[in-house]
């Protein structure tokens, strides 16, 4: 009978290590909750761009004024009958 208590004992031990160490442990699902939310950040943040890419792309198929926008701005482009004047700040 003594033996039955032993092994009893033994597997309690085993079911505690495993709840305290194991997967299911307290501290490995704190970090899985970490990594969670640096995921929905990032995903939230991605979401964000997508959105601000999304109108842009449709800005650029349906009007010339943003065509004309990123034509003057990234390529510094001038219509023929402009004058290009270009001002700095003063530090």
């Amino acid at each position: 009978m003594r033996w039955v208590a032993f092994v009893l004992a033994g597997l309690l031990v085993a079911v505690q290590a495993d709840l305290w160490f194991g997967r299911s442990s307290i501290p490995y699902t704190m970090t899985l909750r970490t990594q969670l939310a640096a995921q929905q950040a990032a995903n939230d943040e991605a979401r964000e761009r997508n959105a601000r890419l999304e109108a842009e792309v449709s800005d650029l198929k349906e009007g010339l004024e943003m065509v004309e926008e990123k034509a003057r701005a990234e390529l510094g482009m001038v219509k023929p009958d402009e004058v290009f004047v270009q001002l700095t700040p003063r530090h």
